[in-house]
C-alpha cells in the first residue's frame, strides 16, 4: 500500500472528526456559519476532496492490481465515498428531497437524467461511474457496483467499468447491478435479480 493510500485509509476518520467538532461548535454557538460548518464537513468536503483526486489520479476503467508500490486511483476514491456506505442516513436523508439525490451524484461526476425515482434505502458504491436515463425508478434494497475485487496471483485483481441504465427503466427491490452493466431503455428488472458483471438487459 502507496503512502497515499495509506493517508486517504484515515479519510472517514477525519471527516467523522470534523463533523463532531462542527456539531460541538452548533451546540455552543448556534448560528449560521455553525449549521453551515456541520453541511460542509459532511457533504462539502467530501465532494471537493473527490474532484480535486479525480482531476489529479482520475479512476479509469478496466483492470489493476491494489497490492504493490503503484497507487490505485479507485482505492483512495473508494476511501473518499466510504463514509456515505458506512452511515447510509447521510444519504437516505438527501433522497426525502425530490431531486436532491440526483444533483448529489452529479457533484461526484455521475451522469443523472430527470425525474428518477430513488427509494430511501440504497447503495451505490462507486458514485461518477454510473450513467442513468430519464424516468427510472431504484427500488428498495437496490445495490449498484461498478467495481469487482478477486483474488489473483497473489494479489488483489481490481476490475472497474460504468454500470449504465438507460430512460423509462424500473429496477425492482434487493436488485443488485455489478461492473459493466448496461440495461436498455424500458426495461423492466424483476426484484431481487442478480446482474453478473457486463450483463446486458434489454
Amino acid at each position: 500500500m502507496t503512502v497515499i493510500s495509506k493517508i486517504l485509509s484515515f479519510f472517514p476518520t477525519f471527516i467523522l472528526l470534523l463533523t463532531g467538532a462542527a456539531i460541538v461548535y452548533l451546540a455552543y454557538s448556534p448560528n449560521i456559519f455553525s449549521i453551515l460548518a456541520v453541511f460542509l464537513s459532511i457533504y462539502g468536503l467530501p465532494v471537493l476532496v473527490y474532484r480535486l483526486h479525480e482531476w489529479v489520479y482520475p479512476v479509469r476503467e478496466g483492470i489493476s492490481y491494489l497490492l504493490g508500490e503503484e497507487y490505485s486511483p479507485w482505492w483512495g476514491s473508494h476511501q473518499i465515498q466510504v463514509i456515505y456506505i458506512a452511515i447510509p442516513v447521510l444519504e437516505a436523508v438527501l433522497r426525502l428531497i425530490p431531486g436532491v439525490f440526483s444533483c448529489w451524484l452529479r457533484l461526484w461526476g455521475a451522469k443523472v437524467g430527470r425525474d428518477v425515482y430513488w427509494t430511501t434505502r440504497l447503495e451505490i458504491a462507486d458514485r461518477s461511474l454510473l450513467e442513468i436515463g430519464d424516468r427510472v425508478v431504484i427500488g428498495h434494497g437496490v445495490g449498484i457496483y461498478c467495481h469487482i475485487i478477486k483474488p489473483r496471483k497473489q494479489n488483489l485483481m481490481l476490475y472497474v467499468k460504468k454500470v449504465k441504465i438507460g430512460s423509462n427503466v424500473f429496477v425492482g427491490a434487493g436488485s443488485n447491478l455489478a461492473a459493466g452493466v448496461v440495461i436498455g431503455d424500458g426495461s423492466y428488472v424483476p426484484a431481487a435479480t442478480k446482474l453478473y458483471p457486463n450483463q446486458k438487459v434489454q
